[in-house]
């Protein structure tokens, strides 16, 4: 999160030589998976690439997108998902940073007076990952793990009389300053949560898009970082207090993450533990 030119995508994509967190954190996440890699545990890794624009979703690895963008729906058994999104699997860092390479030039981006190369859109990478632990009596007793990563770049905040935006740029300025209002009123509510666990608070989750989407990262069964990019400038100064604020907001939301195990396969495992305990008092 942070004002526009302050360095989000910088850090989130990189650039050139210089890589960001997305490329190191899916090559980190293969060097882990090597390691690992046996003959009785397996894993698969999906990756998604999608952008909000003017609160409608593209698919960033299609150069197509349908009128009115892709539809946001929540399924009661996966939750939150965005429907017709193009999933690939990927085998390897270099597959995963190919498919990155080829979604990032289908990014909406355009040049205003603070930034040459301004983000008009959110970015949403989603990492799918399934650990499979081989059980040697046949596939309907394999164990199943799953979790999704979401790297996040947010466009950012931006003053029409510092970017000099007119026409399209306007609208896309203020399309982006909703939608991270949206967040932030997201946020303040989670907070304000997890400091009155017995208070009754509604979080507008539904009220945009990015926060649909992102709920089960932000309130959810998850962990959360938050990076603020911030400008030196003094010119700035209003929108880096800002900044700091929303990230103050951001640090008091509370999280209590389990692992994501199928609840009937959790059973099996509680009943036998169950079982071995009571042989060991019966003997």
């Amino acid at each position: 999160y942070g004002q526009t030119g302050a360095g989000k995508s910088y850090s989130m994509v990189g650039y050139g030589t210089n890589k960001g967190i997305v490329p190191i954190v899916c090559d980190e996440l293969f060097k882990s998976i090597e390691e690992k890699k046996s003959d009785l545990l397996q894993f698969q890794v999906t990756i998604q690439m999608l952008e909000i624009y003017n609160e409608q979703v593209r698919d960033l690895f299609s150069k197509t997108a349908p009128a009115g963008g892709l539809k946001v729906r929540m399924n009661p058994k996966t939750g939150v998902e965005v429907v017709g999104l193009t999933e690939w699997p990927v085998g390897s860092y270099g597959e995963i940073e190919e498919r990155i390479e080829t979604a990032t030039k289908n990014r909406t981006v355009a040049a205003t007076q603070m930034n040459a190369t301004s983000s008009r859109a959110h970015t949403v990478v989603t990492i799918s990952y399934t650990q499979l632990e081989i059980n040697a009596k046949g596939p309907g007793k394999h164990s199943e793990k799953k979790a999704k990563m979401y790297l996040v770049d947010l466009a950012g905040s931006e003053r029409a009389e510092s970017t000099g935006a007119t026409g399209d740029r306007l609208k896309e300025g203020a399309a982006i300053n909703l939608s991270l209002t949206m967040l932030g009123n997201v946020i303040t509510a989670l907070a304000e949560k997890s400091n009155n666990p017995g208070k009754k608070v509604l979080v507008p989750y539904r009220d945009s898009k990015l926060t649909c989407m992102l709920q089960d990262a932000l309130g959810g069964n998850a962990k959360t970082i938050m990076i603020c990019a911030l400008s030196p400038a003094d010119i700035n100064y209003e929108e880096t207090l800002g900044t700091l604020r929303y990230a103050d907001r951001a640090k008091q939301i509370k999280n209590k993450p389990k692992v994501n195990v199928d609840p009937t396969e959790l059973l099996i495992q509680q009943l036998k533990a169950e079982n071995e305990r009571l042989k060991l008092q019966g003997g």
